[in-house]
């Protein structure tokens, strides 16, 4: 995926906010630091378009990023984070449940796990959230630089297994730091947001 426009469009917290343009969207969905912000960094080759924060649950809006006029990345707030208060965690929780449940130009979210612990009580929560709406869901293995390749399929397998993942999903491995998977899930994003009219 050639990439000749990314930019940052806005940080919303309430449906007026949110871009009228009927741009297809792609939501990433995962734990505080779990590499959503390198990932988009990676995805869109741009160093620090999305920051990345030594401190989690910073984010906490819905932040948009158009990508060369074609669609939108819309990062979710990371959840699970302890810290965040529980009233915090509720609104973070209902801002995203009308999300999933109402938003027309959602076409997929990616499922970030990070490919070195086995997925959360929140993580199979997340999951089975989307299975629920019947949202197309991409399950991305983030950080595959921090284990031993050997150790891939038997971390992916754990993955699989915890979430009780669908084996129609796509799963991916990626490493936000060598680029490993890019291609891979740009494709899976691509075939997500084809217009089935046009494909005929």
């Amino acid at each position: 995926m050639n990439i000749t426009q990314a930019e940052f469009v806005i940080s919303a917290v309430k449906p007026h906010q949110y871009p009228v343009d009927a741009l297809p969207e792609i939501a990433l969905a995962g734990r505080s630091n779990v590499g959503k912000s390198s990932l988009i960094n990676r995805m869109l080759m741009r160093k620090a378009l999305a920051r990345t924060s030594s401190q989690p649950g910073k984010t906490q809006q819905l932040n948009y990023y158009r990508i060369n006029e074609k669609l939108y990345f819309v990062d979710f707030p990371g959840y699970g984070y302890a810290k965040v208060s529980k009233t915090q965690r509720e609104e973070w929780g209902n801002m995203i449940e009308s999300f999933l449940r109402d938003r027309e130009p959602l076409k997929m979210v990616l499922h970030i796990i990070d490919v070195r612990h086995p997925p959360t009580k929140d993580d199979c929560l997340m999951y089975n959230w989307l299975k629920h709406f019947q949202i197309p869901v991409c399950i991305v293995v983030t950080k595959a630089d921090k284990i031993p390749r050997s150790k891939w399929e038997k971390h992916m397998k754990i993955v699989k297994e915890t979430l009780e993942a669908d084996p129609a999903d796509n799963m991916v491995l990626v490493s936000s730091e060598t680029g490993l998977g890019r291609e891979q899930l740009w494709d899976v994003i691509m075939k997500a947001i084809e217009d089935p009219a046009e494909s005929q």
